[in-house]
Formats: structure tokens, C-alpha cells, sequence
């Protein structure tokens, strides 16, 4: 097209929608590395919290419990430092995945940390994740179930102030129990928000200092291996 006055050609615009799924090779990315490990008898746990829920205090009470009874292995999301990581070192194989800012892991540094402890046979692989709970809940980690710790600290309206998280997930631990009595939360309601949004969420209430409701989410987490993964037979 040409404009009749200054004889100049006139582009024409078009616009064009592409509908795509810009995560689709993620997704596909994760759904093969969970099968992957599936075959290998790998539940993979993504655990996902606020900063500061406690969720290595529990990974340390889970490892002696399980110390000797499971082959398991922790990958330790941090934006820096490494700490957590060395509290876990008694009990499971360790990497420290330090993302220098990011705000959430994705899968090739999944990857990297299982590959930097050898890629071994596990009954367990859980991912501790960077403490969100906003960015997290958008990516596949290649987990078969999610987790989200929400400590009574935070206030029992959190479910409702960020419903992906709680939407995406397959249980809701409430953690720090034990000061219940001296904080405003409401489990119940907190419970009950949850599951207004996911309404097959399981939920724990626990807490690390006394031990209370752990030995319930870890036999939660054995009954989860027993139905998501293929585990190999003994001969």
C-alpha cells in the first residue's frame, strides 16, 4: 500500500495470536524425568515454604527417624549460603543449590545437584525449595507430590492470600505446633481455607521441638511411594 499524498509505502499492520503453552517443554522435560526416577523406586517430594517455616528442622527429625530404614537424599534450595545443606549432612546425601538470587528452582538445577551426588538409587529424593510462595508454585520440579509448610507464625490466613501455592499442592503441613499457645493461628481455619481451595489436601500439624505429628507425615510419605512409584522387586 502506498500513501497517495507523499508517495511513501504505508506497512500495514496484523496482528497475529499465538496460543502456546511457553512451558510446554518444561512440563515434558519433567513428566520424563519423572518417570525416570519412578522406575528407579524414587518418590520426589518438593517441599515449599515461606522463609523460615522450618522446613530443614523437619528434614533433620525425618532423618533420624529414617536413618538406616531409607535410602534417601536432600537437594537444599538457597538463594545464598550453604548452611542448611551442612545441617543435613549427618543424615542424607546433600547438594546445595544456590540459585545467586533467583527466587525458585527449575529442573536443570535439579539436575545438577542430583548428578553432583551421583545420580543414586533412592526411596526418597526430596527438594527442598526456596522459601516462596508465590514463585514456586508455577514450576514442575518433576516431584510426585508437593508439600507446603505454613508455620503458625505466618497467621492462618495465608492459604487465601496465595491460593496457587495451595492449589498445586498435595499436602499442608502446619508447623511450629508447639506455640500455639502463645500466637493468634487458627489451625482449623487455616485447614479449612486450604482445602476450600484443594479440597483433597491432606493436612499435618507438627512440630520439630517436641517431635509431635511427625511420625504420621512420615508414614504418609511411605503410603505416597507405595502408590505413585513403581518400586523394583526384590529377588
Amino acid at each position: 500500500m502506498v500513501d497517495s499524498e507523499n508517495k511513501k509505502p504505508v506497512l500495514e499492520r496484523k496482528r497475529v495470536t499465538v496460543r502456546r503453552d511457553i512451558q510446554l517443554e518444561s512440563k515434558l522435560n519433567a513428566q520424563r524425568e519423572r518417570e525416570r526416577l519412578t522406575k528407579r523406586g524414587t518418590l520426589v517430594v518438593n517441599l515449599v515454604s515461606s522463609p523460615g517455616a522450618g522446613k530443614t528442622s523437619l528434614l533433620e527429625k525425618i532423618g533420624q527417624r529414617w536413618l538406616g530404614s531409607y535410602r534417601m537424599a536432600v537437594l537444599v534450595g538457597d538463594v545464598e549460603t550453604d548452611r542448611d545443606a551442612r545441617r543435613l549432612e549427618p543424615y542424607f546425601p546433600v547438594a546445595q543449590l544456590t540459585t545467586g538470587g533467583a527466587c525458585h528452582l527449575e529442573l536443570p538445577l535439579v539436575r545438577r545437584g542430583l548428578e553432583a551426588i551421583g545420580d543414586p538409587d533412592l526411596d526418597f529424593l526430596v527438594i527442598e525449595n526456596i522459601g516462596n510462595l508465590v514463585c514456586p508454585a508455577s514450576h514442575d520440579l518433576a516431584e510426585h507430590v508437593r508439600v507446603t509448610m505454613l508455620s503458625v507464625t505466618e497467621g492462618d490466613d495465608k492459604p487465601a492470600k496465595y491460593p496457587k501455592m495451595f492449589r498445586t499442592s498435595h499436602a499442608l503441613i502446619i508447623s511450629k505446633s508447639d506455640l500455639l499457645p502463645y500466637v493468634p493461628f487458627d489451625p482449623e481455619l487455616a485447614i479449612q481455607d486450604a482445602r476450600t481451595i484443594q479440597p483433597k489436601l491432606m493436612a499435618f500439624t507438627l512440630s520439630a521441638v517436641d517431635g509431635s505429628g511427625i511420625d504420621a507425615f512420615c508414614l504418609w510419605l511411605e503410603q505416597q511411594r507405595r502408590e505413585h512409584v513403581l518400586v523394583p522387586k526384590t529377588t
